[in-house]
């Protein structure tokens, strides 16, 4: 389960960074109506998710704390600060982000998948670690995919890449 959760990451990742490929800065952060999430908030959630699911495998946080105020669950687009609204502020750090999940991921036992899940706030939805790595790798990060993909047409870009 393991090589085939970071092979989903690393697709994930991949045609989420394509999505927003040639994109400038301005339009990283257009709010069509009707469309919930810009790319800038969505990437910054993506990178969010990946140090929490991380912190579930052990890794300490990487993200300057405000991080979780600008990207985390509950937040909007509107929340997110300028410095990190920008494809070179976004980009290495989706990149960082997913190396590091991945190493995670790689450094895992599989027994340790039928764990309970160490957030206990969670762990009533989500009881075991290997609940967790699949919503969240599987998933949370796919739903969000979709959704940049529809911004992406909804802000008047072709369609890039399928997403299999």
């Amino acid at each position: 389960m393991i090589l085939e959760l970071v092979a989903t990451l690393d697709r994930t990742l991949a045609f989420m960074q394509a999505q927003v490929a040639g994109l400038s800065d301005d339009e990283m952060v257009i709010q069509p109506v009707g469309v919930p999430n810009h790319a800038a908030w969505t990437l910054g959630h993506m990178i969010y998710s990946c140090q929490e699911i991380a912190g579930e495998l052990g890794l300490e946080g990487w993200l300057p704390a405000d991080w979780k105020s600008n990207f985390g669950y509950g937040t909007s687009p509107g929340s997110i600060s300028p410095q990190y609204a920008t494809k070179s502020a976004l980009l290495p750090s989706v990149r960082d982000a997913g190396e590091r999940l991945r190493a995670a991921l790689l450094q895992t036992d599989e027994d340790v998948l039928a764990n309970p899940l160490p957030d206990e706030k969670v762990r009533e939805v989500m009881p075991t670690l290997g609940h967790a790595l699949l919503q969240v790798v599987a998933a949370h990060m796919a739903f969000h995919a979709g959704q940049l993909a529809a911004w992406r047409r909804a802000i008047g870009r072709p369609p890039v890449g399928t997403f299999l």
